[in-house]
């Protein structure tokens, strides 16, 4: 064994970790994990060797920490390439096709059915922390007490680990797809402690509580622009409708398109094509918002989900 070679779990983590420095967190954690989940099952196996007996043989096998680092390295930018959406034409690098190009990416539309979906997600997660919250606080002087607060607090965190999954998914930004490593059995007062010392435990609530005001900001933004945009931009059509005699009146998106169609009753095609183009614009201004909101999202949703430090 060579005199930098790990010989506990921990130390085997360290060098992990040191290994990986300057890499995505994401990354970082779920490399712990893996390799911690990995090491605590081989050392439980074998329980007649000692530890450092048995991490001797696994850095034959499972790698040693440098050579796991390594492999995680190449596997993130294999994936990254396969997943980095199309560069845009030279003609869409720069000026009006830059502009309207944002509807040739798919990060631009998931990042706005994101946004529709953050109220429901946001008024989800506000219930069920308010609710554990209040559960604990009231269980604390019976003997459920302890047990149901370490069950309300892994589920926030099964609850975040999905939640980074679907910001994932919808903005491109890594994140973990393991959760932090409970480390070794102890008991359930030592466990305790250590989730009410964790500063990932009360950060993942403030998280799961702020997505009710953000939701609504969101899908409010988001329905508001998509509406009036939509409203907009189809009075042209109405205006050629109408000019033909195809219809006598048209109702279109409730209210919002009551504002196009009294345009039309008042102005000459030539101002409905004007507003056309402002919901054209709209719609487009809101695409560019919903990926810049997607990207900043995630970046608020890393710095409170991912455990610190690793």
């Amino acid at each position: 064994m060579s005199a930098n070679a790990p010989r506990s779990i921990e130390d085997y983590l360290r060098q992990l970790r040191s290994a990986l420095a300057g890499e995505d967190t994401a990354l970082i954690q779920d490399a712990l994990y893996d390799a911690e989940e990995y090491l605590r099952a081989e050392v439980a196996a074998h329980p007649d060797r000692s530890e450092a007996d048995v991490l001797e043989v696994i850095a034959s096998t499972y790698g040693a920490p440098e050579e796991v680092a390594a492999a995680y390295r190449d596997t993130e930018a294999k994936v990254k390439a396969a997943l980095k959406p199309p560069a845009p034409p030279a003609t869409q690098r720069s000026g009006i096709p830059r502009f309207f190009a944002v509807f040739m990416d798919v990060r631009a539309y998931t990042s706005l059915i994101y946004m529709l979906l953050s109220l429901a997600t946001g008024v989800l997660y506000f219930t069920f922390v308010v609710t554990g919250l209040s559960l604990s606080a009231g269980f604390a002087v019976l003997v459920i007490g302890i047990p149901f607060f370490l069950a309300f607090i892994g589920i926030a965190r099964i609850i975040a680990l999905g939640e980074g999954r679907l910001l994932e998914a919808a903005t491109g930004e890594r994140m973990p797809r393991r959760p932090v490593h409970p480390g070794p059995p102890t008991g359930w007062l030592t466990r305790i402690g250590e989730m009410l010392k964790d500063a990932r435990t009360w950060t993942t609530l403030l998280y799961l509580v702020l997505m009710l005001p953000l939701g609504i900001i969101y899908f409010t933004v988001a329905i508001t622009a998509l509406s009036l945009g939509l409203a907009l931009s189809v009075t042209p059509l109405v205006a050629i409708a109408q000019r033909l005699g195809w219809a006598a009146d048209v109702t279109l998106f409730s209210d919002d398109a009551h504002i196009g169609h009294l345009a039309l009753s008042h102005h000459s095609l030539l101002g409905a094509v004007v507003l056309g183009a402002l919901g054209v614009v709209i719609l487009t201004v809101l695409m560019h918002l919903a990926r810049a909101i997607g990207h900043g999202h995630a970046r608020l949703a890393k710095a409170l989900l991912v455990k610190p430090g690793t």
